[in-house]
């Protein structure tokens, strides 16, 4: 037990003395980021408030830094645990420089005043999420990104040992949502802080997290590392995609392939073909991608994009066969694009399938 800095054993969590999911079982070490993913209503949200202690536990233990987390008072726990819910919470002519300065509470005498090294911590919480210029804003006034980085400087000015954050990059536009990430994964591997947040953002998910717990139904489905979780039959079964696809390699999400005999003979490598694929793909024409060595980053996307593929082994000759499957390609199709096949040694016969297609008048080079 001691080589995890929070534990859950055969914890329940639910409402109402209730069961939603049960067996829930994880270790945290310091200074690891743990991301909870799943489906709406999975119940990520239910299991951080319940390792909060905002819920009451239905069952089983959760231990912080070796002791059980209901033998720790509510005050301990302020100072070291902080936490950043998605709930709104209501204030009354706050300003952001005072809603961060409450995460120096636990720190404070009874009548709450801020020493002027608290007001350093302030000071300095709020610029690690750039947040200065808005201090003596009205909390109420400003925008919902604004006010996420405004709970997430409180919960920074805590110094605390772990941070629970429930869907932190919510409200955020892009910049912001890898600004946030990044200072979390500054405070976790610099200082130490152990980091537990769930997110819908399966990409960021993996790319950020140390450890990954997959929460679906009445159970933890997968627990592990990005690398253990993060595989297409794993995804496409937690969230019951039926309607697209996840490439793991890319941490990319797919829309559903368009299914018919191709139109389009897309000719590509290198990347070049995957931008083309799409537009196919958002025109409803279904396409054949080819010839693509199954290590091509091409390949990646053609295999849930187009509907006919034709490949070859990665640094091979292209074989006889393969090629006359690409010339019937040609010929079923109405257009060839030529979206920039790099040609070298081992696929330079990819120069005669395109001579084909110019012989048989079908091949384009500017489709997008």
């Amino acid at each position: 037990m001691a080589e995890y800095y929070l534990l859950t054993k055969d914890l329940a969590v639910g409402y109402q003395g209730k069961a939603l999911i049960h067996d829930i079982n994880f270790g945290i070490c310091k200074g690891e980021i743990v991301t909870l993913i799943g489906p709406n209503g999975s119940g990520k949200s239910t299991i951080l408030k319940s390792i909060t202690r905002q819920l009451r536990l239905v069952g089983g233990k959760v231990f912080f830094d070796d002791t059980s987390l209901t033998n720790i008072s509510y005050k301990e726990l302020s100072s070291r645990m902080a936490v950043v819910l998605t709930e709104r919470i209501r204030t009354e002519l706050m300003t952001c420089h005072d809603i961060v300065a409450t995460g120096r509470y636990p720190y404070t005498g009874r009548l709450g005043i801020l020493t002027a090294e608290d007001e350093r911590i302030v000071d300095e919480a709020m610029a690690a999420v750039h947040a200065q210029e808005i201090g003596n804003r009205d909390f109420n006034a400003i925008s919902d990104g604004q006010k996420q980085r405004i709970m997430l400087a409180r919960a920074i000015c805590q110094e605390p040992e772990i941070i629970v954050l429930d869907e932190p990059t919510s409200y955020l536009d892009i910049r912001y949502k890898l600004e946030l990430l990044d200072i979390l994964k500054r405070m976790a591997k610099k200082k130490g802080i152990t980091v537990l947040m769930s997110l819908h953002e399966i990409d960021l998910a993996q790319k950020c997290a140390d450890k990954i717990v997959c929460v679906r139904g009445e159970e933890i489905m997968a627990y592990g590392t990005p690398e253990e979780v993060f595989h297409e039959e794993t995804i496409e079964k937690l969230y019951d995609l039926d309607n697209g696809s996840y490439n793991p390699l890319s941490g990319s999400l797919e829309l559903k392939k368009t299914e018919g005999e191709p139109e389009v003979f897309v000719i590509s490598s290198g990347g070049n073909g995957t931008p083309i694929y799409r537009k196919l793909q958002r025109e409803g024409r279904p396409f054949a991608a080819g010839i693509l060595y199954t290590n091509d980053v091409d390949y990646q996307a053609a295999r849930v994009l187009a509907s006919k593929i034709i490949t070859e082994e990665p640094f091979e000759e292209i074989s006889d066969n393969t090629y006359k499957n690409a010339e019937n390609m040609i010929d079923r199709c109405q257009i060839v694009v030529d979206a920039g096949v790099h040609i070298g040694s081992c696929n330079h016969r990819m120069r005669n399938l395109l001579q084909y297609a110019q012989e048989k008048g079908k091949l384009k080079r500017d489709y997008l």
